[in-house]
């Protein structure tokens, strides 16, 4: 296993950090542990951006995602991405923007089954999902959006400029990009070892971002970043009107 890597973020250099075992979940956190698997997952730790990433996972293919990720036991290690994450986000994204839903066109980007949208949509959103992921045959046939969000997807993008690449897609000038991972600006190691229980290779966590390295990668695209918590953020290039509420 090399000891150095370049950053996928800012391509300065990344020493190796430490070392889970692949069965490693958020549920963790409620006290379910899965057995050990007796796979390693090494993450790679860039000095200059914050970013701390699983250098395998960039090698794998769809197919592998699929398999070892993202299969029949999924549920088990995110019991709420099926219904109770969309319904939570779409309520808060309603309490956020509904004011002013006539005003925008909304993607949910990575939104899996679309959920989340459908929730919205009842709420009078005019609200589409899109995941290149799960469906990479579909498209949005050059189709631009006021209000993009994406909840819990970049925390499991390998390939950060693809992500983003595919992100900027759908945007115009004066789109609005509120989206969602938990940055580890905090300490996340105890006693020597990684001990946070977002850093889950089981539950495809494998691009884990400070504050500083978000707003770097958002930059390379000519975004202006701003974070309101640990989990929620945004970019931009300038406010729309329907969001300058968020940034009092």
């Amino acid at each position: 296993m090399p000891l150095e890597y370049d950053c996928p973020v800012c391509a300065n250099r990344a020493r190796l950090y430490d070392v889970v075992d692949f069965n490693k979940s958020c549920e963790e956190s409620n006290g379910l542990f899965l057995p050990l698997s007796g796979t390693p997952v090494y993450y790679a730790l860039c000095s200059h951006c914050g970013f701390l990433f699983a250098p395998e996972f960039q090698d794998w293919s769809r197919e592998d995602f699929l398999t070892k990720i993202y299969n029949d036991d999924y549920i088990v290690v995110d019991p709420d991405f099926e219904k109770k994450r969309p319904e939570e986000s779409a309520a808060m994204l309603h309490k956020l923007f509904g004011d002013h839903k006539k005003k925008f066109r909304h993607l949910d980007f990575g939104g899996g089954d679309g959920e989340m949208s459908r929730r919205l949509r009842e709420r009078g959103w005019d609200s589409q999902s899109w995941d290149p992921f799960f469906d990479p045959a579909s498209s949005l046939n050059g189709e631009k959006f006021d209000l993009i969000t994406s909840i819990e997807v970049f925390e499991h993008a390998p390939d950060v400029h693809g992500l983003m690449e595919k992100l900027t897609s759908a945007c115009h000038d004066s789109t609005f990009i509120y989206f969602s991972t938990f940055t580890h600006d905090q300490s996340i190691r105890k006693n020597g070892r990684i001990d946070w229980w977002y850093i889950s290779p089981r539950n495809g966590h494998v691009s884990i971002f400070s504050k500083y390295s978000l707003g770097f990668l958002g930059d390379k695209y000519g975004f202006k970043f701003g974070s309101f918590t640990d989990y929620l953020h945004c970019y931009c290039k300038t406010v729309p009107a329907w969001a300058e509420h968020l940034m009092v």
